[in-house]
């Protein structure tokens, strides 16, 4: 495994101990790059129009369309060490 493949899964187990929940966009902007991260580009459909949280996490993911998964897990694990300061 890589050390930067290994430092996301580092810090997807860290997010997980934060002492606090963050906000709900700081949220959505994990689950994207984790998505955008372990899996890359959005795809699959679109929830359905009352799946209120799946409709916004999918749009979170879909912003993040092109950027590589490298980088998106660049961005995840900074954006994780900045939650853990």
């Amino acid at each position: 495994m890589n050390d930067l493949r290994q430092a996301f899964d580092q810090a997807a187990e860290g997010v997980k101990r934060l002492d606090y929940r963050p906000d709900n966009d700081t949220l959505l902007k994990l689950y994207a790059l984790y998505k955008q991260g372990s899996e890359g580009d959005a795809r699959g459909e679109q929830p359905g129009f009352f799946d209120f949280v799946g409709t916004a996490k999918h749009e979170a993911w879909l912003q993040l369309q092109g950027v590589s998964p490298d980088e998106a897990m660049r961005r995840y694990i900074a954006l994780v060490e900045q939650l853990q300061a």
